[in-house]
């Protein structure tokens, strides 16, 4: 009935000049830090209400835009561990009791946006919980094996949940229409988009232009395709890069290969495509790996580059902490806070970005410079006034570098690098004028 009432009051609206609703690009996410926020591990009791307590830190460290892994009710039937995964959604229209009610999150959205930050909800169109109501209303929305039973998205392990056929055009309509419905009940200003490549392309082309209707939404996509960011999606994730610094900090590759992949793409992207930059998400650090024992002290580096490269950063919650345990994927496991030791750092970050328009979004400038030693990068990025250089160290000792090359004029360093040496592990940003 809730999903009926929606329909006729979006009918409506749609039908009433929808047409001069806004229709504004997403400039605004170009100076923006995405803060990934896992809800049922950021506070003891895990609730809407506790972590409101942690918005002023949020904004006093520069975040703009909080995205939320699913807030919807959770599958029970063949739910994994005792809390179940959070991408195994029983409602798309309904905020999981766990943490709160409808009006909370309403509430927690609107708190942010005053706070001038934006918003955007991971959403799971690929697959449902296995006791979503659509099962049994609509069971010919889902695919089956070739006993007709119903199946987990082929090649996964994800037995908690049921695949959907997107041949389906009323399936389509039903998973817009829920998308739509956050959008106009919670003014949420975007969508995460989980393993959005396992779902057709012309869906979330027809998505993102309905949506567009409303407002203008920000769409990041759990995928690397460039088909993607055509139409539908802003960005994607940087899963290359992040891979390729994977191997590097287990001395797998050499520092130049960051450099080849940016000069020798494998992919091409449309104009204005943006690549989400991370060193930790919620994947990588449930089921992969903890990042400050990977990374180890390259994460400071690392970290400089990212929010220095063309893209948009992001951060997982508890980075700032410098967590040091894989954070429990399908119980509860309260994320230690330890006093945030390298929020600073990231704060530090987040503030030049900000700051220096020639590290925004929509300037894609990016020269890579020549004769470092074997463990250094270092590149340029460039406006009209001032072109600026960044040094980053990956190796456990110090190296010298040109006098020439340093200077004086720095924005941020590392407190043991010099203008003739990179500390270990050092980081180095200075600005010359043209």
């Amino acid at each position: 009935m809730r999903y009926l009432v929606f329909i006729i009051i979006s009918f409506i609206s749609l039908n009433c000049g929808g047409s001069q609703m806004v229709t504004s690009k997403t400039d605004w996410i170009n100076n923006q830090t995405i803060y990934e926020v896992n809800l049922r591990q950021y506070t003891e009791d895990g609730t809407i209400s506790s972590f409101r307590q942690h918005l002023p830190r949020l904004k006093e460290m520069g975040f703009g835009i909080l995205w939320f892994m699913p807030i919807h009710p959770i599958g029970e039937k063949n739910r994994k561990g005792e809390l179940g995964s959070y991408y195994s959604v029983k409602d798309y229209f309904s905020v999981n009791p766990e943490f709160g009610t409808a009006e909370e999150f309403k509430s927690l959205v609107n708190e942010i946006h005053k706070m001038g930050m934006y918003v955007i909800i991971d959403w799971v169109a690929n697959h449902t919980a296995c006791d979503n109501e659509m099962v049994s209303a609509n069971p010919e929305w889902y695919t089956k094996d070739k006993n007709g039973r119903f199946q987990p998205p082929l090649g996964t392990d994800w037995s908690d949940v049921y695949d959907l056929d997107y041949t389906n055009l009323e399936l389509r309509q039903y998973m817009i229409d829920a998308m739509e419905y956050w959008v106009k009940e919670y003014d949420i200003d975007g969508f995460r988009c989980d393993v959005a490549g396992m779902v057709p392309t012309d869906f979330w082309e027809s998505a993102v232009e309905r949506l567009n209707l409303m407002k203008s939404v920000f769409m990041l996509a759990e995928w690397e395709d460039p088909e993607l960011l055509e139409k539908a999606f802003k960005a994607d994730y940087n899963w290359s890069l992040y891979h390729i610094l994977k191997d590097i900090s287990s001395s797998k590759k050499d520092a130049n290969s960051i450099q080849e992949y940016f000069e020798k793409p494998k992919k091409k992207y449309p104009e204005r495509a943006l690549k989400m930059n991370f060193l930790d998400n919620h994947d990588e650090n449930s089921w992969n790996r903890v990042m400050i024992e990977h990374f180890g002290n390259k994460v400071y580096p690392l970290s400089t580059m990212l929010f220095t490269l063309p893209g948009i950063p992001m951060i997982y919650s508890g980075q700032e902490a410098r967590v040091e345990e894989k954070i429990k994927f399908f119980e509860k496991d309260t994320i230690q806070w330890n006093n945030y030791p390298d929020g600073n750092f990231y704060k530090k970050l987040i503030n030049i970005r900000k700051n220096h328009s020639v590290f925004w979004s929509n300037n894609t400038t990016l020269e890579f410079l020549d004769g470092l030693p074997i463990e250094v990068v270092g590149f340029k990025r460039w406006d009209s006034k001032n072109i600026y250089y960044v040094l980053l160290n990956f190796s456990n000792h110090a190296q010298e570098i040109d006098s020439e090359l340093l200077s004086n004029n720095y924005i941020v360093k590392d407190e043991n690098s010099t203008t003739h040496s990179l500390a270990s592990n050092g980081y180095f940003i200075f600005k010359t004028e043209k």
